[in-house]
This record gives C-alpha cells, sequence and structure tokens, in this order.
C-alpha cells in the first residue's frame, strides 16, 4: 500500500484488518478489527526470532501478551531465558515475570505462554525492580519496511516502552522486533509518527527477516503532555510513575492541564530505599497494629497523616497489602493491619504525601474486590 494525502493511522488499520478478514488470514479471536491480529502462520513467524543473534545474547526479554506472540514466549521460556509480559492494559501493575514449576516439560512451557499461564505461573516486578531487559518484542497491526510502527489505537505499547525507559529496565540500544503477517509490512508516511511512537529495529514475517536500520529515535521516557486524566485513573502504576517523576523535578503536566511550578523542598512521596523490604511483626490481633518500617506508633512519633483502607477481603493477608503497596510505590511509614475489621491505616509522613497515596491506591484491588480508600481522618468523621 503506497502512502497517500490525507492518510491517518486509522486508514492504515482498517485497511489492514478489512483486507486480513477478506482473505480469510487470521485465527481466533475474530474479527482482527481493534486487535492485533492472530494471523495464520505467527508460529511459523515467530521461528525467526530464534536466528536473531539478539535473541541468542539476551537474557531477559520482554514480550506482549497477544495471542500471535504466544509461541515468542515459548521460545523465551524454552531457552531457558527471563520472560516478562506486561500486565493487561497496565490494570494491576508494569509487569508479571513467568516462572515455570521446576521441571517443566514442554507442554508446561506452553501452557505458561498462555494469557492463562502468566496468571497461574507469574509474579509481578513493579517500578523499584532492577530488571533490565535486553530485548523487547511488541506487536504490531502495521509496519513499514522503514521501522515505522501502528498498533491497535490504544497506545499501551508505546506507553509501557516509555515506562520501561523511565525506570532504567531499557536504553535506546535496546532492540525491538515486531513479528507480523506479511500483508502488514506496508509504507507509512514519516508524518504520521509521532514522538511517542516506538520504532522496531526487526520485523518477523513467515517468509522474512526484515532488519529495518531505523534511526528515527525511540521515546526517552513517557510524554506526560499526551497523557490523559482518564488514562491516569485506569493505571495505578502510572500515577505512581507520575508522583516519583514529579519528586524528581520533571515536567509532569498532563493532556488538558496547565502547568504549575514545583513548590521548592515539597516532598510529594515517602522514599523507600531500594531493596528494603518491610518485615511483618509479629503480635497478637488484639492489638490491630502490625508495624510495617520505622519507629512504633505513639509518643515521639513525627507529625504524619494516616490513610484508611478498608473492604479488604475476609481472606486477605498483611502480605498482600504490602505486595501491592510495593508495586504501586506507596510504600507507607508504617501499616496498621486490622484483619479481622477488614482494614488497615498507613502512616505516611505528611498529609501530601497521604493525599498522594490515595491517588495511586484508587481501584486498587485484592482478588475480587476493589478496596476503599480515604484519609483516616475523613473515615472517623463518617
Amino acid at each position: 500500500m503506497l502512502p497517500r494525502t490525507g492518510v491517518s493511522k486509522q486508514d492504515i488499520r482498517e485497511h489492514i484488518w478489512d483486507y486480513m478478514e477478506s482473505q480469510n488470514l487470521a485465527d481466533f479471536p475474530r474479527p482482527v478489527h481493534h486487535r492485533i491480529p492472530n494471523f495464520k502462520g505467527a508460529s511459523h513467524a515467530a521461528e525467526q526470532l530464534l536466528r536473531l543473534p539478539a535473541f541468542k545474547t539476551a537474557r531477559t526479554i520482554k514480550v506482549n501478551p497477544d495471542a500471535p506472540q504466544k509461541n515468542a514466549r515459548f521460545f523465551v521460556l524454552e531457552n531457558k531465558k527471563t520472560l516478562l509480559v506486561p500486565t493487561p492494559r497496565l490494570r494491576t501493575g508494569l509487569f508479571n515475570k513467568i516462572t515455570p514449576p521446576p521441571g517443566a516439560t514442554k507442554d508446561i512451557l506452553r501452557k505458561c505462554a498462555t494469557s492463562q499461564g502468566v496468571r497461574n505461573y507469574s509474579v509481578p516486578i513493579g517500578l523499584d525492580s532492577r530488571v533490565l531487559v535486553d530485548l523487547v518484542v511488541v506487536g504490531s497491526v502495521a509496519v513499514s519496511e522503514k521501522g515505522w510502527r501502528i498498533g491497535k489505537g490504544e497506545g499501551y505499547a508505546d506507553l509501557e516502552y516509555a515506562m520501561m525507559v523511565s525506570m532504567g529496565a531499557i536504553s535506546k540500544e535496546t532492540p525491538v522486533v515486531t513479528i507480523v503477517h506479511d500483508c502488514q509490512v506496508v509504507d507509512i508516511p514519516e508524518e504520521l509518527l509521532e514522538e511517542h511512537d516506538i520504532t522496531v529495529d526487526y520485523i518477523l514475517t513467515p517468509t522474512r527477516v526484515i532488519p529495518t536500520g531505523c534511526e528515527r529515535p525511540k521515546p526517552m521516557g513517557v510524554t506526560w503532555s499526551k497523557i490523559s486524566r482518564e488514562m491516569m485513573e485506569k493505571i495505578p502504576v502510572l500515577r505512581s510513575l507520575r508522583a516519583r517523576e514529579q519528586q524528581a523535578g520533571k515536567d509532569v503536566t498532563l493532556q488538558g492541564e496547565h502547568r504549575h511550578p514545583p513548590e521548592p523542598g515539597r516532598q510529594q512521596t515517602v522514599p523507600w530505599s531500594a531493596g528494603r523490604r518491610p518485615q511483618d511483626t509479629p503480635g497478637p490481633e488484639a492489638n490491630s497494629m502490625e508495624a510495617a518500617c520505622g519507629s512504633p506508633l505513639g509518643e515521639g512519633a513525627p507529625l504524619a497523616a494516616d490513610v484508611y483502607v478498608g473492604n479488604l477481603p475476609r481472606d486477605a493477608r498483611v502480605s498482600d497489602l504490602k505486595r501491592a503497596l510495593r508495586e504501586l510505590g506507596s510504600v507507607p511509614l508504617q501499616l496498621m493491619w486490622e484483619g479481622r475489621r477488614h482494614r488497615a491505616f498507613l502512616r505516611y509522613q505528611d498529609a501530601a504525601a497521604a493525599q498522594q497515596a490515595i491517588s495511586c491506591l484508587q481501584g486498587l484491588r485484592l482478588g475480587t474486590d476493589t478496596l476503599r480508600v480515604a484519609l483516616a481522618r475523613q473515615q472517623r468523621d463518617k
């Protein structure tokens, strides 16, 4: 397909989707519209990955969770490399690290490479992790031989890449690979590319390996001016990253917001040193408290603000909440656990840190239950 005047990204997407449906080039799920197409021959195209020097030398590989990359995920596991899969729509975090059971057979590894396997055989990897990703595999709706890429239009692959840059997991030298059907390799006008769009270094199809030689710079982090309030509400880990970058003095003005200069010396979040993990303090639940870290509550405690967390599931453990807090980067100075009352209180350094934590924790779920989060004083007033 040749570029034409006035063509848009959506025009190209619709062209690819319509063509694949009309020529019966797709497997389940159908129709392919509004998806990364699961094309016929995807498994064979993924075999090209094994021939790439970048794959052979990589130790940790991030592969998107879409159906056409299932075989790519299997090959990563079969070759005893570390597999990271993004959480779908980033709802509960950034990555899942797939951890097959000891002595896993090929059949089990294939199950681990499915969406169900990701749920059953994974542990979350948050912003605090020191993971280094050696190779990135993304899905595409369309891609050009120059390395320009078009996704399905929701921006999650671009956002995942930008967040990996921000957390230091990848650099501009980290290769990016996409696996597509031959019909998805088309001409894309360069003027359609935006600052936040990923470009790719290799295109794998059932018949070809295409090194793009792309020299266009990849995104160097999250472009906050492209992030809407709606997206911030949907993605807790994005709120956490924004708080970190705001604390570091970066411009984190969102789409449609007016820029406000940061207040000097104002701390937005409570820092937690890398590698530190709070230890559970044993004690009877009758005391309704478990010190997570820092000094005990009581006389001499610094001026602080508490956040109420309610609607804890009946079978929830304090470790479940701690893990979620670490994932979101909202670790408190102290955690007061009242499991029998299905609630907890989180102590933060000041009111500003507590408010930031509330913003990050909105919509947090443990199991199937959405937690209630509010300032403790407001909750007691109720």
